[in-house]
């Protein structure tokens, strides 16, 4: 797939999965959904439900490793700067060839654009927090994220 065709996709999906609504039980059911996922797939993932300016639901599976919470964060941190899922804007960056750090003037210690944190999106209007999961590749760890809020949304 082309870059820019990523770029299209990855924003649809922003646009498609948006909620009515959003409270601790919600993100509750999105990270035991995400655990279970895993599971299904024998997997083993940190995963990260934030909001509010709170983390609302955290577990890191057996097998994961404290690096793993360490990229939840840098990834939880694109999302929640730029308002859009951590693999698009590393795809955008891509697409550009430049680095978090040359394009947006940021640590790329702090913020890490790769994938696995989408936003959670609220459909009135504004990002309220992400969804994160690390422990696979990029682009698996993405679409694990989207296959479980696809479920919960649809």
């Amino acid at each position: 797939m082309h870059i820019t065709t990523d770029i299209a996709e990855l924003a649809k999906q922003e646009e498609r999965l948006l909620f009515d609504s959003f409270d601790n039980e919600t993100a509750f059911r999105i990270g035991v959904d995400l655990k279970k996922a895993a599971e299904k797939l024998g997997k083993a993932v940190a995963i990260d439900v934030r909001a509010f300016g709170q983390v609302l639901f955290h577990h890191a599976m057996a097998g994961t490793a404290p690096d793993n919470d360490q990229w939840v964060e840098r990834k939880s941190a694109v999302v929640l700067r730029f308002h859009r899922s951590s693999l698009r804007v590393g795809r955008e960056l891509a697409e550009e060839g430049l680095s978090i750090a040359e394009r947006h003037f940021v640590d790329p210690m702090s913020f890490s654009p790769f994938g696995g944190a989408f936003p959670i999106r609220l459909r009135s209007g504004g990002v309220i927090g992400a969804v994160t999961v690390s422990g696979l590749p990029q682009e698996e760890d993405h679409a694990l994220v989207v296959s479980v809020l696809e479920a919960i949304l649809h």
